[in-house]
Protein backbone atom coordinates (compact mmCIF):
# COMPACT_ATOMS: atom_id res chain seq x y z
CA UNK A 1 0.00 0.00 0.00
CA UNK A 2 2.86 2.79 0.59
CA UNK A 3 4.57 1.54 -2.37
CA UNK A 4 1.35 2.30 -4.54
CA UNK A 5 0.86 5.59 -2.74
CA UNK A 6 4.57 6.81 -3.69
CA UNK A 7 3.56 6.13 -6.99
CA UNK A 8 0.17 8.14 -7.20
CA UNK A 9 2.47 10.88 -5.67
CA UNK A 10 4.95 10.75 -8.54
CA UNK A 11 2.53 10.35 -10.88
CA UNK A 12 0.87 13.97 -9.72
CA UNK A 13 4.08 15.71 -9.50
CA UNK A 14 4.79 15.25 -13.38
CA UNK A 15 1.05 15.63 -14.53
CA UNK A 16 1.30 19.91 -12.33
CA UNK A 17 5.12 19.76 -13.92
CA UNK A 18 3.72 18.92 -17.53
CA UNK A 19 1.10 21.58 -17.21
CA UNK A 20 2.80 24.42 -15.75
CA UNK A 21 5.14 23.71 -19.20
CA UNK A 22 2.16 24.03 -21.58
CA UNK A 23 0.74 27.40 -19.52
CA UNK A 24 4.40 28.83 -20.28
CA UNK A 25 4.18 28.01 -23.93
CA UNK A 26 0.76 29.67 -24.61
CA UNK A 27 1.87 32.18 -22.64
CA UNK A 28 5.48 33.07 -24.74
CA UNK A 29 3.19 32.53 -27.85
CA UNK A 30 0.68 35.04 -27.34
CA UNK A 31 3.36 37.68 -26.42
CA UNK A 32 4.97 36.92 -29.25
CA UNK A 33 2.05 37.45 -31.29
CA UNK A 34 1.15 40.65 -29.63
CA UNK A 35 4.92 42.10 -30.24
CA UNK A 36 4.29 41.50 -34.04
CA UNK A 37 1.25 43.21 -33.94
CA UNK A 38 2.64 46.20 -32.21
CA UNK A 39 5.66 46.14 -34.86
CA UNK A 40 2.74 46.13 -37.71
CA UNK A 41 1.04 48.56 -36.45
CA UNK A 42 4.35 50.66 -35.75
CA UNK A 43 5.51 49.98 -39.80
CA UNK A 44 2.83 50.51 -41.96
CA UNK A 45 2.28 49.74 -45.77
CA UNK A 46 5.63 48.03 -45.65
CA UNK A 47 5.59 45.19 -43.19
CA UNK A 48 2.16 45.17 -45.11
CA UNK A 49 3.07 44.86 -48.36
CA UNK A 50 5.64 42.11 -47.10
CA UNK A 51 2.72 40.02 -46.08
CA UNK A 52 1.20 40.02 -49.15
CA UNK A 53 4.34 39.25 -51.23
CA UNK A 54 5.57 36.20 -48.57
CA UNK A 55 3.48 33.27 -49.37
CA UNK A 56 1.62 31.51 -46.59
CA UNK A 57 3.07 29.02 -44.62
CA UNK A 58 0.55 26.65 -45.32
CA UNK A 59 -1.45 26.28 -48.63
CA UNK A 60 -4.03 23.52 -50.02
CA UNK A 61 -2.18 20.98 -52.03
CA UNK A 62 1.02 21.18 -50.16
CA UNK A 63 0.86 19.87 -47.15
CA UNK A 64 2.54 21.86 -44.21
CA UNK A 65 4.81 24.54 -46.69
CA UNK A 66 7.94 23.31 -45.27
CA UNK A 67 10.76 20.99 -46.36
CA UNK A 68 10.39 18.68 -49.04
CA UNK A 69 6.81 19.46 -49.46
CA UNK A 70 7.03 23.25 -50.62
CA UNK A 71 6.47 24.33 -53.96
CA UNK A 72 9.70 24.87 -56.00
CA UNK A 73 9.66 28.14 -58.64
CA UNK A 74 9.27 27.32 -62.24
CA UNK A 75 13.01 26.84 -64.24
CA UNK A 76 13.07 29.98 -66.64
CA UNK A 77 12.35 29.16 -70.12
CA UNK A 78 15.84 28.64 -72.22
CA UNK A 79 16.24 31.08 -74.87
CA UNK A 80 19.08 30.07 -77.66
CA UNK A 81 20.29 31.63 -80.93
CA UNK A 82 20.80 29.07 -84.12
CA UNK A 83 22.63 30.00 -87.08
CA UNK A 84 23.69 28.21 -89.86
CA UNK A 85 25.70 28.02 -93.02
CA UNK A 86 25.50 25.85 -95.50
CA UNK A 87 26.80 25.23 -99.09
CA UNK A 88 25.39 22.96 -101.90
CA UNK A 89 26.82 22.65 -105.62
CA UNK A 90 23.78 22.25 -107.36
CA UNK A 91 23.16 21.64 -110.93
CA UNK A 92 20.44 24.25 -111.73
CA UNK A 93 20.76 27.28 -109.34
CA UNK A 94 18.12 28.93 -110.12
CA UNK A 95 15.34 25.57 -109.38
CA UNK A 96 17.31 25.38 -106.24
CA UNK A 97 17.01 28.88 -105.05
CA UNK A 98 13.03 28.25 -105.63
CA UNK A 99 13.24 25.18 -103.49
CA UNK A 100 14.75 27.06 -100.96
CA UNK A 101 12.18 29.81 -101.06
CA UNK A 102 8.90 27.49 -101.12
CA UNK A 103 10.81 25.28 -98.24
CA UNK A 104 11.36 28.35 -96.10
CA UNK A 105 7.70 30.08 -96.64
CA UNK A 106 6.12 26.48 -95.98
CA UNK A 107 7.92 26.36 -92.50
CA UNK A 108 6.30 30.16 -91.90
CA UNK A 109 10.10 32.06 -92.36
CA UNK A 110 10.96 34.83 -94.22
CA UNK A 111 13.77 35.48 -96.67
CA UNK A 112 15.64 38.29 -95.17
CA UNK A 113 18.27 38.56 -97.90
CA UNK A 114 19.46 37.29 -101.33
CA UNK A 115 21.97 37.92 -104.25
CA UNK A 116 22.96 36.02 -107.26
CA UNK A 117 25.65 36.78 -109.84
CA UNK A 118 27.92 35.00 -112.96
CA UNK A 119 30.84 33.54 -112.27
CA UNK A 120 33.61 33.90 -115.66
CA UNK A 121 30.30 33.47 -117.97
CA UNK A 122 30.63 29.65 -116.75
CA UNK A 123 28.72 28.94 -113.87
CA UNK A 124 25.98 31.25 -111.52
CA UNK A 125 26.17 31.31 -107.52
CA UNK A 126 23.51 32.54 -104.80
CA UNK A 127 23.60 33.63 -101.32
CA UNK A 128 20.47 33.67 -99.76
CA UNK A 129 19.58 34.59 -95.84
CA UNK A 130 16.55 32.67 -94.69
CA UNK A 131 14.82 33.16 -90.78
CA UNK A 132 12.66 30.54 -90.04
CA UNK A 133 11.07 29.34 -86.36
CA UNK A 134 13.05 27.59 -84.08
CA UNK A 135 10.94 24.79 -84.29
CA UNK A 136 10.89 23.85 -88.04
CA UNK A 137 15.01 24.70 -88.29
CA UNK A 138 16.36 21.33 -87.87
CA UNK A 139 13.68 20.01 -91.03
CA UNK A 140 14.39 23.37 -92.68
CA UNK A 141 18.02 22.53 -92.38
CA UNK A 142 18.06 19.05 -93.71
CA UNK A 143 15.53 19.95 -96.85
CA UNK A 144 17.75 22.26 -98.10
CA UNK A 145 21.06 20.54 -97.79
CA UNK A 146 19.17 17.71 -100.06
CA UNK A 147 19.01 20.10 -103.08
CA UNK A 148 22.23 19.16 -104.40
CA UNK A 149 25.63 17.59 -103.28
CA UNK A 150 26.36 18.95 -99.74
CA UNK A 151 30.00 20.97 -99.79
CA UNK A 152 30.00 21.97 -96.33
CA UNK A 153 27.72 22.56 -93.19
CA UNK A 154 28.31 24.88 -90.01
CA UNK A 155 25.98 24.97 -87.46
CA UNK A 156 26.18 27.15 -84.12
CA UNK A 157 23.73 27.17 -81.32
CA UNK A 158 24.17 30.09 -78.09
CA UNK A 159 22.35 30.02 -75.30
CA UNK A 160 21.35 33.48 -74.01
CA UNK A 161 18.92 32.75 -71.17
CA UNK A 162 20.70 34.36 -68.37
CA UNK A 163 20.90 37.82 -70.75
CA UNK A 164 17.43 37.35 -71.28
CA UNK A 165 16.37 37.23 -67.56
CA UNK A 166 18.71 39.61 -66.93
CA UNK A 167 17.04 42.67 -69.25
CA UNK A 168 13.59 41.17 -68.15
CA UNK A 169 14.39 41.99 -64.43
CA UNK A 170 16.33 45.27 -65.09
CA UNK A 171 13.05 46.57 -67.55
CA UNK A 172 11.26 45.88 -64.29
CA UNK A 173 13.29 47.48 -62.50
CA UNK A 174 13.61 50.46 -64.70
CA UNK A 175 9.54 50.68 -64.90
CA UNK A 176 9.21 51.28 -61.40
CA UNK A 177 11.88 53.44 -61.02
CA UNK A 178 10.32 55.84 -63.99
CA UNK A 179 7.21 54.90 -61.78
CA UNK A 180 8.69 56.63 -58.98
CA UNK A 181 9.83 58.79 -60.60
CA UNK A 182 6.46 60.09 -62.01
CA UNK A 183 4.70 60.03 -58.24
CA UNK A 184 7.47 62.45 -57.05
CA UNK A 185 6.65 64.88 -60.04
CA UNK A 186 2.95 64.97 -58.86
CA UNK A 187 3.86 66.11 -55.48
CA UNK A 188 6.34 68.35 -56.04
CA UNK A 189 5.66 71.56 -55.70
CA UNK A 190 8.67 73.67 -56.05
CA UNK A 191 10.22 74.65 -60.10
CA UNK A 192 13.62 73.17 -59.29
CA UNK A 193 12.25 70.13 -57.95
CA UNK A 194 10.32 69.71 -61.58
CA UNK A 195 13.24 70.51 -63.59
CA UNK A 196 15.25 67.90 -61.71
CA UNK A 197 13.12 65.47 -61.98
CA UNK A 198 12.28 66.07 -65.43
CA UNK A 199 15.50 65.42 -66.60
CA UNK A 200 16.12 62.17 -64.28
CA UNK A 201 12.77 60.65 -65.85
CA UNK A 202 14.31 61.23 -69.29
CA UNK A 203 17.56 59.80 -68.33
CA UNK A 204 15.41 57.08 -66.85
CA UNK A 205 13.10 57.08 -69.74
CA UNK A 206 15.75 56.52 -72.90
CA UNK A 207 17.55 53.64 -70.19
CA UNK A 208 14.25 51.67 -70.43
CA UNK A 209 13.82 52.51 -74.00
CA UNK A 210 17.42 50.92 -74.67
CA UNK A 211 17.09 47.99 -72.39
CA UNK A 212 13.04 47.27 -74.47
CA UNK A 213 15.20 47.26 -77.91
CA UNK A 214 17.63 44.39 -76.25
CA UNK A 215 14.75 42.63 -75.52
CA UNK A 216 13.07 42.50 -78.89
CA UNK A 217 16.42 41.76 -80.64
CA UNK A 218 17.22 39.05 -78.19
CA UNK A 219 13.02 37.84 -78.85
CA UNK A 220 13.61 38.23 -82.95
CA UNK A 221 16.70 36.03 -82.60
CA UNK A 222 15.88 33.25 -79.97
CA UNK A 223 12.20 32.98 -81.58
CA UNK A 224 13.68 32.91 -85.24
CA UNK A 225 16.73 30.95 -86.65
CA UNK A 226 19.20 32.21 -89.21
CA UNK A 227 20.16 29.79 -92.16
CA UNK A 228 22.70 31.37 -94.35
CA UNK A 229 22.50 29.32 -98.04
CA UNK A 230 24.93 29.02 -100.78
CA UNK A 231 24.10 27.50 -103.91
CA UNK A 232 26.95 27.62 -106.95
CA UNK A 233 26.96 25.15 -109.97
CA UNK A 234 29.49 23.03 -111.00
CA UNK A 235 32.12 24.83 -113.05
CA UNK A 236 32.26 23.87 -116.83
CA UNK A 237 35.83 23.53 -118.34
CA UNK A 238 36.23 25.07 -121.74
CA UNK A 239 36.89 22.55 -124.46
CA UNK A 240 40.87 22.89 -125.55
CA UNK A 241 41.64 24.76 -128.92
CA UNK A 242 43.08 22.30 -131.60
CA UNK A 243 46.22 23.32 -132.96
CA UNK A 244 46.65 23.29 -136.52
CA UNK A 245 49.43 23.66 -138.67
CA UNK A 246 49.52 26.24 -141.17
CA UNK A 247 48.92 25.19 -145.09
CA UNK A 248 49.90 25.83 -148.74
CA UNK A 249 46.54 28.32 -149.31
CA UNK A 250 46.91 29.59 -145.77
CA UNK A 251 50.63 30.80 -146.36
CA UNK A 252 49.59 31.74 -149.81
CA UNK A 253 46.20 33.94 -147.98
CA UNK A 254 48.70 35.02 -145.42
CA UNK A 255 51.03 36.58 -148.45
CA UNK A 256 48.63 37.89 -150.34
CA UNK A 257 47.43 40.16 -147.52
CA UNK A 258 50.80 40.98 -146.42
CA UNK A 259 51.64 42.39 -150.20
CA UNK A 260 48.32 44.09 -149.65
CA UNK A 261 48.85 45.82 -146.37
CA UNK A 262 52.35 46.95 -147.59
CA UNK A 263 50.91 48.36 -150.88
CA UNK A 264 48.32 50.11 -148.72
CA UNK A 265 50.85 51.84 -146.48
CA UNK A 266 53.17 52.88 -149.58
CA UNK A 267 49.81 54.30 -151.38
CA UNK A 268 49.31 56.72 -147.74
CA UNK A 269 53.02 57.28 -147.69
CA UNK A 270 52.63 58.84 -150.97
CA UNK A 271 49.79 60.33 -150.87
CA UNK A 272 51.52 62.13 -147.87
CA UNK A 273 54.39 63.22 -149.78
CA UNK A 274 52.77 64.11 -153.50
CA UNK A 275 51.84 67.70 -152.45
CA UNK A 276 55.59 68.03 -151.67
CA UNK A 277 56.94 66.41 -155.05
CA UNK A 278 54.42 68.61 -156.79
CA UNK A 279 55.93 71.28 -155.42
CA UNK A 280 59.01 70.35 -156.09
CA UNK A 281 58.02 69.48 -159.89
CA UNK A 282 57.33 73.42 -160.36
CA UNK A 283 60.22 74.88 -159.17
CA UNK A 284 62.53 72.69 -161.13
CA UNK A 285 60.10 73.35 -164.24
CA UNK A 286 60.34 76.91 -162.97
CA UNK A 287 64.98 76.67 -163.14
CA UNK A 288 64.75 74.93 -165.74
CA UNK A 289 62.45 77.00 -168.90
CA UNK A 290 62.50 80.25 -167.65
CA UNK A 291 65.86 81.27 -165.43
CA UNK A 292 68.40 78.30 -166.93
CA UNK A 293 67.97 80.17 -170.69
CA UNK A 294 68.67 83.59 -169.21
CA UNK A 295 71.60 82.63 -167.09
CA UNK A 296 73.26 80.86 -169.96
CA UNK A 297 73.44 83.90 -172.43
CA UNK A 298 73.91 86.48 -169.65
CA UNK A 299 77.54 84.50 -169.02
CA UNK A 300 79.26 85.02 -172.29
CA UNK A 301 78.74 88.38 -173.08
CA UNK A 302 80.01 89.25 -169.31
CA UNK A 303 83.07 87.16 -169.56
CA UNK A 304 84.82 89.37 -172.79
CA UNK A 305 86.68 92.64 -172.21
CA UNK A 306 86.24 95.14 -174.20
CA UNK A 307 88.60 96.25 -177.10
CA UNK A 308 89.85 92.48 -177.50
CA UNK A 309 89.79 91.46 -181.58
CA UNK A 310 88.25 88.10 -182.04
CA UNK A 311 89.46 85.21 -181.87
CA UNK A 312 90.23 83.60 -185.13
CA UNK A 313 88.77 81.12 -186.19
CA UNK A 314 90.66 77.67 -187.18
CA UNK A 315 90.94 76.36 -190.38
CA UNK A 316 89.09 73.26 -191.76
CA UNK A 317 90.88 70.25 -191.29
CA UNK A 318 91.36 68.22 -194.75
CA UNK A 319 89.60 65.75 -195.73
CA UNK A 320 90.38 62.81 -197.36
CA UNK A 321 89.99 63.70 -200.94
CA UNK A 322 92.63 66.58 -200.30
CA UNK A 323 95.25 64.10 -198.79
CA UNK A 324 94.88 61.27 -201.58
CA UNK A 325 95.18 64.65 -204.36
CA UNK A 326 98.38 65.63 -202.89
CA UNK A 327 99.55 61.80 -202.87
CA UNK A 328 99.24 61.64 -206.64
CA UNK A 329 100.19 64.30 -207.58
Amino acid sequence: MRGARMAAVALLTASLALAGCGASDSGDISSAQEGLSDTKGAGGAADRGYEQAAPDAKTPGTGTGTGADAKKPAAPRQHVIRTAEVFVEVKDASKALATARRVTQGAGGQIADESTERVDDTHVTSRVVLRVPQERYESVLAELAGTGKLLSRKAEAKDVTEQVVDVESRIATQRASVARVRALMDRAAKLDDVVTLEGELSRRQADLESLLAQQASLKDRTSLSTITLELTEKKTEKPAEKEDRPGFLDALAGGWNALVTALAWVAIVLAAVAPWLALVVALYAVWRWLLRPRLTRRTPAASVPPGTPPAPVPAPAPGPDASSGRRQD
